[in-house]
């Protein structure tokens, strides 16, 4: 007998990072069917991978953000709609409006920090590494919006405090 773990031949992995970015869809498609509004305080942040194929957002914020990007669905977002590859939503940067369509496979991390929950993902762009950016700085970024919570935004900040319901799955792919 060896130590060494055998290569599958089913693609585990890919299996079930699809199975949990579902839950993000599921998720945002409960808010869309609701009428665009979170129970509670409720809110997500969403961080994607800007040049993913399929991520359409404004040159802007692709300049600034060339690599991730992470927003928050929170107060003062619009126009959500859930698709079964991806979702689209309105967002305000700095006042200005701007639309955002995400693809599921571009998603890195979903956190509800309202609920200490957490997703993270293996990226599924070819040997993106991550750069460092700045906060996007939409509207209502570190605002305090009366309930305690801060305001709708972007942020390279997903801490979710402490992480105890974090998800992450890796399965160390052999080379």
């Amino acid at each position: 007998m060896t130590d060494e773990t055998p290569d599958s031949l089913i693609p585990y992995d890919e299996i079930v990072q699809e199975a949990l970015r579902a839950v993000v869809g599921r998720v945002l498609g409960s808010i869309e069917q609701g009428g665009g509004e979170l129970p509670g305080n409720h809110h997500f942040y969403i961080t994607f991978k800007t040049a993913a194929p399929g991520v359409s957002i404004p040159q802007h914020l692709k300049e600034r953000f060339p690599d991730e990007m992470t927003i928050v669905l929170q107060n003062k977002f619009w126009d959500l709609e859930v698709r079964k590859e991806g979702f689209s939503v309105g967002l305000s940067f700095n006042q200005i409006p701007a639309k955002l369509d995400i693809p599921f496979a571009a998603i890195t991390a979903f956190v509800d920090p309202a609920v200490d929950f957490g997703l993270q993902f293996q990226a599924t762009v070819a040997d993106m590494a991550p750069e460092a950016h700045e906060s996007a700085e939409n509207d209502g970024v570190g605002e305090d919006t009366g309930n305690g919570s801060p305001g709708d935004g972007a942020s390279d900040d997903d801490d979710d405090g402490g992480g105890s319901n974090v998800v992450t799955v890796d399965f160390g792919r052999k080379k």
